[in-house]
């Protein structure tokens, strides 16, 4: 009998999608954009003190290559030849941080992730520095201050841990998020590295200028980070290094984007007004404003939305930022065990049909947009004795779709052309339920591509593409029409506004819930110049007020 011949396929492009809540590797035909095959790890996440969100960086740089590792054994049994991969496309949870041992490869402290709180009391103190009319971060950066981003997380590691002290006085620490912890360690580690970040991630840390595409000293400056220990910049699409280890060693890297530029450019939204929403555990609205920036007037952030290559222009967005989405779906699962399963969410749902006026704010990292409220938390609302577990999880998918509603709203208006339509992508999408209230709570239609994997796809596109590999076109008359499926508006504008409007009473009760706050050893006081008479009489005037409110005489 004749030896079975290997599938033919064109070029293909690999793609690691580092989440939150998982690592993937996924393998795409570069010339249909046809998934062939992925492999998942669930990454474990830390809560070692209220407020406080860690991973093990080992734990996630081992997670991607048992992925890369365990898809190449899928792709074989497939009879698909591996060596038909020929290049590697890189998306990561933003703003997530890590530090480094550049001598022993070794990460100095676990990695503090982008929902972590614990700088709560840091970003208050420094938002006292900076005059309301000279806000020079956000014009810097198009970045509030806020517990979100890496510079505060950075500046905390480098009072409170003591391992990072030692290593950036003796010239050892590497700083980056989770794709430049990748990067380096791919491309060689201690044996030739390559330090690097792309413009989309840099462009999360607050301590990059997205006019001038640098590192910004004054920026540094103000957060107490030395420059030499942050990573170079690089465009999304350019050959970073070569895998050093594995099935795919000598497979140039070559594509690099945080995950929600990656799903922008997945969903193909490289027109200026072209926007997408990714529900993965958070939310994440981005609408490509072209070559300018656009600043927003109602709680949106200017980021960068990809740079495709070193000598192509740069591109910026508006986005909207949701903490919490799918954690809300893993919360239920984990904390209150009232599914085994989070894709039992959407059963559990549907046998109420309606949260019977419940209402949940999942406040757990406080509220991101339009709000940018730290000392939020999450509440439910509107509880009786007819409230079950079903109520309660149907109120938690429209608590995602809700918090869209507001960013949308307020990009709306910043942009002053509703969208017609909304773009979605992320595992939340399969959840056809969700879909369906997303749509009926915006009053558009929902508009789904039939494969929704646009975040890794966007990194392979970024892989592909990149000068030296050029196995992945870019042209618009060359991407295929993607198949989607619609969700229309099923209930009536009126009702919609009715739930909406009783939705944003429950959000005015979760915010302002923690009130005083323990300042951080090692916070930044040092950037204030305030007298210690101020800080006294502040004291008094708080210790008074918490006596007043408590009935204590």
């Amino acid at each position: 009998m004749a030896a079975t011949k290997k599938a033919v396929v064109g070029p293909l492009v690999g793609a690691v999608d580092q989440g939150t809540s998982s690592t993937r590797f996924l393998v795409f035909n570069s010339k249909t954009a046809e998934l062939l095959s992925h492999h998942q790890v669930e990454i474990t996440q830390q809560f070692p003190k209220e407020g406080w969100v860690e991973q093990d960086p080992m734990e996630i740089l081992q997670s991607v290559h048992e992925c890369i590792e365990k898809t190449c054994e899928k792709l074989r049994q497939l009879n698909v030849d591996i060596s038909n991969i020929k290049a590697i496309g890189v998306s990561n949870q933003r703003e997530t941080t890590v530090v480094w041992d550049k001598l022993t490869g070794e990460p100095l402290y676990n990695a503090v992730v982008w929902l972590d709180l614990r700088t709560q009391s840091t970003v208050e103190d420094l938002r006292k520095c900076i005059p309301v009319r000279n806000n020079f971060v956000k014009a810097k950066t198009g970045l509030p201050i806020s517990t979100y981003f890496s510079a505060v997380k950075l500046r905390w590691l480098l009072a409170n841990v003591q391992k990072v002290q030692k290593a950036v006085e003796e010239k050892r620490a590497l700083f980056g998020t989770i794709d430049s912890w990748l990067l380096w360690s791919l491309t060689g580690g201690v044996e030739g590295g390559v330090h690097c970040t792309d413009v989309t991630n840099a462009s999360r840390t607050m301590l990059f200028n997205i006019h001038s595409l640098k590192w910004d000293k004054e920026l540094c400056e103000f957060f107490g980070i030395p420059v030499e220990i942050l990573p170079n910049i690089r465009s999304s699409s350019e050959i970073y290094g070569l895998m050093k280890t594995g099935a795919l060693e000598g497979v140039p890297l070559s594509g690099c984007l945080g995950d929600q530029s990656a799903a922008l450019v997945g969903q193909m939204c490289f027109q200026d007004g072209q926007a997408k929403n990714t529900y993965g555990t958070g939310c994440f609205l981005l609408c490509n404003t072209g070559h300018k920036c656009v600043f927003s007037e109602h709680g949106l952030l200017t980021t960068v939305a990809y740079k495709l290559g070193r000598d192509k222009p740069v591109c910026y967005a508006l986005e909207g930022s949701v903490a919490i989405a799918g954690e809300v779906v893993r919360w239920l699962r984990d904390n209150l065990g009232i599914i085994k399963r989070s894709e039992e969410i959407e059963k559990l749902a549907k046998e109420a049909g309606t949260s019977y006026d419940c209402y949940f704010v999942p406040a757990f990292s406080g509220l991101y947009a339009p709000y940018w409220d730290s000392s939020a938390r999450g509440i439910i609302c509107g509880l009786t004795q007819f409230t079950n577990k079903s109520h309660i999880a149907f109120a938690a998918l429209e608590a995602v779709c809700f918090q869209t509603r507001e960013i949308l709203d307020a990009m709306n208006r910043d942009c002053g052309i509703p969208l017609s339509h909304l773009q979605v992508d992320g595992g939340m999408t399969g959840n056809r339920l969700l879909m369906q209230l997303q749509a009926d709570i915006l009053c558009i239609p929902v508009v789904k591509p039939s494969m929704p994997e646009t975040t890794a796809l966007g990194a392979a596109m970024a892989a592909g593409a990149a000068e030296g590999v050029g196995v992945w076109s870019l042209e618009p008359k060359d991407l295929s029409a993607v198949l989607m499926e619609r969700f229309e508006p099923q209930i009536k504008a009126e009702e919609s506004e009715i739930r909406y409007s009783t939705w944003k009473k429950a959000v005015m009760r979760s915010m302002g819930w923690v009130t005083t706050h323990s300042p951080e050893r090692g916070d930044p006081s040092v950037f204030c110049s305030l007298p210690l008479g101020f800080f006294i009489v502040s004291s008094m005037v708080m210790l008074i007020g918490a006596r007043y409110i408590s009935g204590i005489p």
